[in-house]
């Protein structure tokens, strides 16, 4: 990293944890100068950078400022909701409705679950998956009883990184983080069981929920802040829950990230009844700044968290390579990944493996990250200038989803309709809960490229919103 991005990721840091808020003027030239051992020009061009991200703004023979685009914040605790004693989910005929409309390439797609394939270095992997096509015999090829040893390693690397010591046997490759996820719940529940989730949930979650007809505990979401664990421990006290499926970190859709301390509480909660974590980890690459999340698996002292994640968000989404540090539940799960899918494809595994080691993947991340930081800031500054005073909206430390609150005469399900018909697509609150709630919310898609189409395409979503 050169001396000016250095200089430009220390003011975003403080930035985003509120050291300086909205409106408040950065530092001087000279004063940061001073303070950052860093040359006039180094300062200049820190700043030239967080312009160019969306941070900051230079005002007239004034200086520069930290932009007031974080429109209004949901900062505020929602409160407290006794859990009710489970919930049978039957929202897959809504999603799907859902989901098929947003396949036309043609819309705006803040309704995607992915950010835009220009992100992603797909004709180095591509070179990756040749080199290692050619270099896989017979014999390897019919080895299916286990994942790619040096994707294992790398994957064991990484973990690291983020404070967990772990062996390689603990490592389960799988067909994306969702066999992960299917595979853990398997594992700890039978037909009927109950199982804590976030409210509101991924999505997906709650369609695994119906597969296996488990029953869903709703635990109210901080809209920054994560899972309201008083809420969880009144649940655990009095329900007989068989796990929980949270996500820790950058949470799908609210973008909450739990701190340190929340997440230590919360294993010792876990702990204390014994419930297994089952760990949707699977944006924990796309973090802003320089500090990685630590995951709850980092605090697992007794194999109680089953910590899931993929490539599909940071590097790869049609490879469909993802895994699962099992903990005690392991062994088990291989056993059952043996018994459906065998084996996710080894030369996908192994040009993944050529790329972690060979690729660039950290070079890749950061240029990611930093992408997506300033697509997050166009459609925060957007959002502030076309969407209802009332509105409200968090802004996550990392991720491509920004979660939407709109005043209660909105109805996001006939938002979608008319968003769609002027070829727009987003996604409604609804499909997030096992219960068909946050019906005046909705999730956007900041993950593509940010031009005139996208601009356009949130003032004519303003518009329709004012028709409400």
């Amino acid at each position: 990293m050169k001396r000016y991005e250095k200089f430009a990721a220390a003011i975003a840091e403080k930035i985003r944890s509120g050291l300086l808020p909205p409106g408040a003027k950065v530092p001087s030239v000279r004063v940061a100068s001073l303070a950052y051992a860093v040359s006039p020009s180094t300062v200049f061009q820190g700043y030239y950078l967080l312009e160019d991200r969306g941070l900051i703004q230079a005002r007239p023979r004034s200086g520069y400022y930290v932009r007031e685009s974080a429109s209004r914040q949901v900062d505020e605790p929602q409160p407290m909701q006794r859990v009710s004693a489970g919930t049978d989910v039957g929202v897959s005929d809504l999603i799907y409705s859902v989901l098929s409309s947003l396949r036309d390439p043609d819309t705006v797609p803040f309704g995607s679950a992915f950010p835009s394939p220009d992100l992603y270095p797909l004709p180095r992997l591509a070179r990756s998956m040749a080199k290692a096509v050619r270099g896989m015999d017979g014999g390897r090829l019919s080895d299916m009883t286990t994942g790619h040893p040096e994707l294992r390693r790398q994957i064991a690397l990484r973990y690291m990184n983020s404070g967990v010591r772990l062996p390689m046997d603990e490592l389960v490759i799988t067909n994306g983080a969702m066999e992960a996820l299917n595979l853990c719940l398997q594992c700890v529940t039978q037909p009927g069981d109950l199982v804590a989730i976030e409210a509101p949930a991924f999505y997906a979650c709650l369609q695994v929920l119906e597969r296996l007809k488990l029953k869903a505990v709703e635990i109210p979401m901080h809209p920054r802040d994560g899972v309201n664990l008083a809420a969880l421990d009144d649940a655990l006290q009095r329900l007989p829950i068989k796990a929980c499926w949270f996500m820790s970190s950058l949470q799908n859709p609210l973008g909450a990230s739990m701190n340190n301390d929340a997440k230590a509480a919360l294993y010792t909660l876990l702990e204390q009844y014994q419930v297994p974590l089952i760990e949707d980890d699977v944006y924990a690459e796309l973090y802003y700044g320089t500090k990685p999340p630590h995951p709850v698996k980092s605090l697992d002292r007794s194999g109680l968290v089953m910590h899931c994640s993929s490539f599909s968000k940071s590097l790869a989404p049609g490879y469909r390579v993802g895994w699962v540090a099992g903990g005690r539940f392991a062994r088990q799960i291989d056993r059952l990944k043996l018994m459906t899918t065998i084996s996710p494809s080894l030369p996908a595994q192994a040009a993944l493996a050529d790329y972690l080691q060979h690729g660039g993947y950290d070079r890749h991340l950061h240029k990611l990250r930093d992408t997506l930081e300033t697509q997050q800031n166009a459609m925060l500054a957007a959002a502030a200038r076309y969407f209802p005073k009332e509105t409200q909206v968090n802004r996550p430390l990392g991720g491509y989803f920004l979660w939407f609150e709109f005043p209660q005469r909105v109805d996001s399900l006939k938002l979608f309709e008319l968003a769609l018909a002027q070829g727009i697509s987003i996604t409604p609150g609804p499909i997030f809960s096992a219960t068909q709630q946050h019906r005046h919310c909705i999730r956007l898609n900041c993950g593509y490229r940010w031009d005139k189409r996208s601009e356009d395409a949130m003032a004519l979503l303003g518009r329709i919103i004012a028709t409400f």
